[in-house]
């Protein structure tokens, strides 16, 4: 099937508004509705990628080590993990609540540091390795991303719930504070991964194999 993408026809488009124009080769090319400066790739697309994964990866460490919430009550203190909660949710029979703490807090994080390195590496070495499930991949971790503030939320529902009804002090632990970072660093690592990257090498090489140029 062929195609024209927007780089062959000599179009860019805005990446704040969206806008459509020409491309005039020019570093401080404006956008003619909303004046942001477009590139035809966002700059630096996989370094701060890069940057922003390793900073999130040597946080998932800690988020899941330290206590995620303090309880302070008559009968005495205790801190509790991510994986603590976890396991006093399944002995205690609440095993959906567990499940999904589980999922949203420990599995899912390490998917998308997971998933964003496999594109990262495929983009940076130029790989034409699956590049429709490749997208998709991206799409997932783009659209699954939010969910894990899941159990940051949970915390802080936990907080207000027991200060509410004064059983006891529950305070949050620098595990949540860690766990938080985590994943607003991942979200932040998927906005500034740009996908085209992944059809870039592709389109190269398409265009070598009508030309008959070798690379």
């Amino acid at each position: 099937m062929k195609y024209i993408t927007a780089k062959r026809a000599g179009f860019v488009s805005c990446h704040a508004c969206g806008r459509v124009e020409p491309w005039q080769q020019s570093a401080h090319q404006q956008c003619g509705r909303c004046g942001a400066t477009l590139h035809r790739r966002i700059p630096d697309s996989l370094m701060r990628v890069w940057a922003l994964l390793i900073a999130a990866a040597l946080l998932y460490i800690p988020a899941n080590l330290l206590p995620v919430m303090h309880t302070a009550s008559l009968v005495g203190a205790e801190d509790d993990t991510i994986m603590s909660g976890v396991v006093y949710f399944w002995t205690s029979g609440d095993w959906p609540l567990a499940v999904i703490v589980f999922i949203a807090s420990i599995l899912v994080p390490m998917l998308k540091l997971s998933v964003l390195a496999l594109l990262t590496i495929t983009a940076q070495r130029r790989s034409k390795w699956r590049p429709e499930q490749r997208t998709k991949l991206y799409r997932i971790v783009e659209r699954i991303g939010r969910w894990s503030m899941l159990d940051v939320f949970v915390v802080t529902l936990t907080v207000a719930l027991v200060r509410f009804k004064s059983l006891a002090v529950i305070t949050a632990g620098p595990g949540a504070l860690a766990f938080g970072s985590v994943v607003i660093l991942t979200m932040l690592a998927s906005m500034q991964f740009d996908p085209r990257l992944i059809w870039d090498y592709v389109d190269e090489r398409k265009d070598r194999k009508t030309t008959g140029i070798k690379p």
